[in-house]
């Protein structure tokens, strides 16, 4: 589904997003549409006072599927290379 998390550097998962994002490391962050809203808004505010772009359209399962996991991610940042 989105290319760019195959192969991409990234960080999967709600807590290393948010690291990721921190540190000044995430130019992206993928939040799935279908997660609960106490793990991702959090990382929505982060990405918001820190100036990255979030995508908001995949699924948990789809962000699962398109990082090559099989379970599912509620949030993936795309790392600087």
């Amino acid at each position: 589904m989105y290319d760019e998390l195959k192969t991409a550097p990234k960080a999967i998962g709600a807590k290393q997003a948010a690291k990721a994002v921190e540190k000044g490391l995430a130019v992206k962050v993928y939040l799935a549409s279908d997660a609960d809203q106490r793990i991702i808004s959090p990382i929505a505010e982060l990405c918001q006072r820190h100036h990255v772009p979030v995508e908001r359209q995949a699924t948990v399962a789809e962000l699962g599927k398109s990082c090559g996991i099989d379970v599912g991610a509620a949030a993936v940042a795309v790392l600087n290379n």
